[in-house]
């Protein structure tokens, strides 16, 4: 009997030693499976490539015609017809408007005659003066007169060329003044024309920046008006003189649009490129981390992220130049750099 008993005690005490190893292996496994996931950290990353990259000099402006022309009427009278509508495209010398000419006709008419009748006066005096019959005064007198109606029928004359009111310049007609049928005064304001071919973005400049800035550089102009679209232009000019109440200098950049999309008076965000430098090393913006003016990235290595300092250049986009800290084959993290360490264990989830 005790012989039973003891072999029941050992069975009892076997048991629970190998249940207790199996509880301890299991437990210790799952603490490694548990330390293992949480010590790798989801990173997003991207490698360092070359390729070209610009500086620019960034301002605003608000956008204006190179052209611009207030038309005025050269002759009093009745606007008879309007030949043009806002909007409409002009060349130079176009008729714009007519105005009534009858009595500008008569006008000329009745100058005419008089001109004519001058004109055998002095002819007549002419033979007379050859014959010694007048006095070379008389004979003079005959030709002022004649010359001072020839000059009134010539601005009879003008008067019914310019009763046609024409562009002064090529553009679009930006504001019409009158109505068929209003009585106009001479100079008084009929059209204006504006010329959209160039627009113009002048900038005020620090003069700091003057060393920089020269004619001829690309430009790239966006506008709140026409989203995601970006103008091509170039720096038109450049003034040799500092504004000594603002510290500033004016720079002229001239936008192309083809497609007569631009409209002064429109709100633009102005880029001048003044220098591009070519097989730079570049990053995304995103990856660098500014700390007390030092800047630093982590490079993956071997599922490891190892953090290094940096020197930049230009930024421009969404990428910046390194100009010193990093190689061509570097993989950087660009998402996730706030929860890791140096030397801390990554788990890559894009590329």
């Amino acid at each position: 009997m005790k012989s039973f008993t003891g072999w029941v005690v050992l069975g009892l005490a076997f048991s629970l030693t190998i249940f207790t190893v199996s509880c301890g292996s299991e437990s210790q496994s799952k603490n490694v499976s548990d330390k293992d996931s949480t010590a790798a950290i989801p990173v997003e990353v991207a490698k360092a490539s070359n390729g070209d990259i610009s500086a620019y000099y960034s301002s605003t402006a608000t956008l204006e015609a190179q052209d611009e022309a207030m038309v005025v009427s050269k002759v009093r009278g009745i606007v008879k017809k309007l030949h043009v509508e806002e909007g409409d495209f002009v060349d130079t010398n176009e008729i714009l408007a007519e105005l009534e000419d009858e009595q500008l006709e008569l006008e000329a008419q009745r100058a005419k005659a008089t001109m004519d009748r001058l004109l055998n006066e002095l002819n007549r005096k002419e033979e007379l003066f050859n014959k010694n019959l007048i006095s070379a005064q008389e004979f003079e007198n005959a030709k002022y007169e004649y010359e001072a109606q020839k000059s009134e029928y010539e601005l009879a004359q003008l008067k019914i060329k310019n009763s046609k009111i024409r562009a002064p310049i090529s553009g679009v007609i930006s504001d019409r003044l009158i109505k068929a049928g209003n009585m106009i005064n001479t100079d008084q304001e009929v059209f204006e024309i504006t010329d959209f071919d160039p627009i113009l973005a002048i900038l005020k400049v620090p003069e700091h920046e003057m060393s920089k800035i020269k004619k001829g550089q690309q430009a790239l102009i966006q506008v709140d008006a026409i989203k995601n679209k970006t103008f091509e232009g170039q720096v038109l000019r450049v003034s040799p003189v500092v504004d000594p109440q603002t510290g500033t200098f004016e720079v002229t950049v001239s936008v192309k649009d083809e497609t007569k999309q631009l409209k002064p008076g429109m709100f633009g965000r102005v880029q001048i490129v003044y220098d591009t430098r070519q097989n730079a090393l570049t990053i995304p913006k995103n990856a660098v981390i500014s700390e007390d003016g030092i800047n630093s990235v982590y490079v993956i290595k071997n599922n490891l992220a190892y953090r290094k300092n940096i020197r930049t250049g230009y930024a421009n986009g969404n990428n910046i130049e390194i100009i010193e800290g990093l190689a061509p084959s570097d993989t950087v993290v660009t998402i996730g750099q706030s929860s890791l360490q140096d030397s801390a264990m990554v788990e890559i989830i894009s590329l």
